[in-house]
């Protein structure tokens, strides 16, 4: 039962020609004539890509966004916890397949070890002992509920601890990804989600920059904290200060 060391994250896909959809989904909110006669100029190069960057960069900042939901970016993640994934299937506006705790056998699942834990030695002596004993309960419930066969897995599951490793596919487009940086990539935010938004986010940078470029904690774009005094990192002065 091993300590899953490792936080992978792995774009799978993104939208393709993501700059030029985007930057005809914004051209049709203030162009007479129809994008559909503009796309294949857009693939052609006779409308620049630097052109297209520029006119989009342009239009988002004045606030106006909407257009690059158009484009979704796919993820596969694993040495993430379910307690990650707790939090992260509350951004409703993606899609998400994650691995299943009633399909596949957790016997000798992999755990998350916090590292505030991991520092104490007698903090981490109790954690490990309890994810020993998980284990060994969820094999005898396994045992208990053999008669089921491959079903004992979805009763036995109800042991498992939120530390338990896990795997998930997640698909968000340009505009639930930003919030969810806003949000996540946050000091405020918990550490393990935290340092996936921030891989993801290096993902995003390098596939569209022109969108991402100045996405991440809101902070970060607002250059104040917009959260109260109680709350505040101290990174950045509140707002009025």
């Amino acid at each position: 039962m091993p300590v899953v060391q490792n936080l992978d994250v792995r774009l799978l896909a993104e939208t393709p020609d993501a700059l030029s959809l985007i930057y005809a989904a914004f051209r049709q909110c203030y162009h007479a004539g129809f994008v559909g006669d503009m796309w294949p100029k857009l693939l052609s190069g006779e409308i620049s890509q630097d052109k297209q960057a520029e006119f989009i960069e342009k239009v988002m900042q004045s606030g106006h966004d909407s257009p690059i939901e158009h484009v979704s970016f796919t993820f596969a993640i694993s040495g993430v916890s379910r307690a990650l994934t707790h939090q992260l299937v509350r951004h409703r506006i993606a899609s998400y397949s994650q691995q299943s705790q009633r399909y596949v056998d957790a016997g000798g699942f992999g755990y998350i070890m916090p590292p505030a834990i991991a520092g104490i030695p007698e903090a981490k002596e109790v954690f490990e002992s309890f994810m020993a004993h998980a284990e060994e309960t969820y094999g005898k419930l396994q045992e208990l509920l053999a008669h089921r066969g491959k079903k004992s897995n979805e009763d036995a599951r109800f042991v498992l601890p939120n530390a338990a490793g896990s795997k998930i596919v997640v698909t968000m487009n340009c505009r639930s990804l930003i919030h969810f940086f806003e949000l996540r990539c946050c000091m405020r935010a918990q550490w393990e989600i935290r340092a996936l938004a921030d891989l993801m986010l290096k993902e995003c940078r390098m596939a569209l920059p022109v969108v991402f470029a100045v996405a991440g904690a809101k902070c970060e774009r607002l250059r104040y904290c917009p959260e109260n005094a109680a709350f505040t990192c101290g990174k950045y002065p509140l707002l009025g200060q």
